[in-house]
């Protein structure tokens, strides 16, 4: 790249002035003693202040003094503060004003007498035969016409503008907080939720527990987007790592640790409601079939997962209604169409009323309450033992076809039940991790002093999340 002179009015270039020598700014020395820093900086400060430089040092890589601004031609060495030479002093158009500047905090009575001291060669170009300096010579060169002038002019603002779209992109592509604030269809993919404020508030719920010191890769935010991104998207850890610029290791133990956090900040979200609550909102299409006595919906969605190496495990995960290897999750929801119940993942052969028992859904129930479920749950009497009711599609037992009645009743009980399905659906189509088609065997098990497997706090996670999204059953 060609070299250019930064004094002002002087159009010298390497490639076009190639007989001149071209000096750059010095610089301040740091590791050759206290002396030698002082000096060098003393010196640096000079150049800058005989050269105008408006941008007070942070010159280019391509900037240069030439050799016409000096008596012999050269800068003199480090040591030679009383030379001419010391600091450019040659046709400079800011010695124009040396006498106004001279009464400046910045020019010190020495440096006064540096740039005034007189050549030895008195005939040098800048320097007239009693030494003092000549400014005749002082004035703007310029070979550019205003037709170059403009060009440049539209060259710099094509530039401006490309530089700002540039910058547009690259935070579009970045997972920092500002990327997210001023783009809602962004939060939407990356994590699920509606809106950044939604997003935010699990950010400052969650940001006092997550750790982040000054050997720390990523920032709190971006731990955060990093676990949501998994869940929403159901990227491998390797993708994760590629994405936010960090190592395979470093993913993994953010992956881990923030999704702990997430569900013990979080969990509080799945909350059985109170009976005056539940009847207040009710929606009307409960109203008018069971009045406001419908308590939960339930119903059991599956999870594939790798084939355990136990042969136990195996029998245990194991489910004839999807052929594979699978765990499976007991889901309460609401008439209002949130989940109000998720239990801990069973093996994928244990029966819908099996679950339902032993899951503790059942004491939650209060007399009178109505339970809606599909007809695999056949667990009419466990529910009367708590004094409530449980509706479920009428069965054919053998008969050719269902009577008027129970067909009415069917319906009625289908259009209501099918809720839940559209709450699942919701909940595993938000977060695709829940859609794996072989979730890693080792997020079943469960880590020594701790009651919940890893797949435990994802599908509490999922639900919470999916929770604060708008809900999916009309209220009208």
């Amino acid at each position: 790249m060609p070299m250019f002179c930064v004094v002002y009015g002087c159009s010298n270039r390497s490639t076009r002035e190639k007989e001149k020598s071209y000096f750059r700014i010095p610089k301040v020395v740091v590791h050759k003693g206290e002396k030698c820093k002082k000096l060098t900086e003393q010196r640096r400060k000079k150049w800058i202040l005989n050269l105008r430089l408006r941008s007070g040092g942070a010159e280019s890589v391509y900037s240069r003094v030439c050799s016409d601004h000096f008596v012999r031609g050269v800068p003199s060495a480090l040591g030679d503060v009383e030379s001419v030479d010391w600091a450019p002093t040659v046709k400079l158009v800011a010695m124009l004003d040396l006498q106004q500047t001279a009464e400046s905090p910045g020019m010190s009575p020495d440096l006064m007498r540096t740039a005034e001291q007189p050549a030895d060669n008195p005939q040098s170009d800048g320097i007239s035969g009693n030494g003092t300096l000549n400014y005749q010579d002082a004035g703007c060169q310029t070979e550019l016409t205003m037709d170059d002038i403009e060009k440049m002019e539209d060259v710099l603002r094509q530039n401006t503008t490309e530089l700002g779209d540039l910058r547009t992109k690259a935070l579009d592509t970045q997972f920092n907080q500002k990327s997210f604030e001023k783009n809602e269809e962004k939060t939407k993919f990356y994590t699920g939720l509606p809106n950044f404020l939604v997003l935010i508030q699990i950010f400052e719920l969650c940001e006092p527990y997550i750790t982040c010191g000054p050997m720390s890769v990523l920032p709190k935010f971006e731990q955060l987007v990093l676990v949501l991104l998994r869940l929403r998207l159901n990227l491998s850890l390797k993708d994760l790592a590629f994405r936010f610029k960090i190592s395979l290791p470093t993913a993994s133990r953010v992956w881990h640790k923030v999704i702990d956090i997430l569900h013990e900040r979080l969990e509080f979200q799945i909350e059985w409601p109170e009976r005056h609550v539940l009847q207040a909102t009710m929606p009307m299409g409960f109203r008018q079939s069971f009045g406001r006595r419908v308590a939960v919906i339930v119903d059991c969605f599956e999870v594939f997962i790798e084939r355990p190496s136990n042969l136990l495990a195996q029998a245990q995960t194991w489910s004839n209604y999807k052929h594979h290897h699978t765990v499976q999750f007991l889901i309460g929801v609401a008439p209002q169409g949130y989940v109000t119940y998720i239990s801990c993942a069973w093996g994928g052969r244990v029966s819908d009323k099996q679950i339902t028992i032993e899951s503790g859904l059942l004491k939650k129930l209060l007399p009178g309450d109505v339970v809606l479920a599909d007809r695999g749950f056949n667990i009419g009497d466990s529910v009367g033992f708590y004094c409530a009711s449980l509706q479920i599609p009428a069965f054919i037992k053998g008969r050719k076809q269902l009577s008027a009645y129970e067909v009415a009743e069917t319906r009625k009980i289908a259009n209501l039940r099918i809720h839940v399905e559209r709450v699942i659906g919701l909940v595993r189509r938000k977060y695709q991790i829940l859609q794996s088609r072989a979730m890693p065997i080792e997020n079943m098990a469960t880590k020594p002093g701790e009651a919940l497997a890893l797949i435990d706090k994802i599908g509490v996670i999922c639900c919470v999340l999916s929770n604060l999204s708008e809900s999916v059953v009309p209220l009208e």
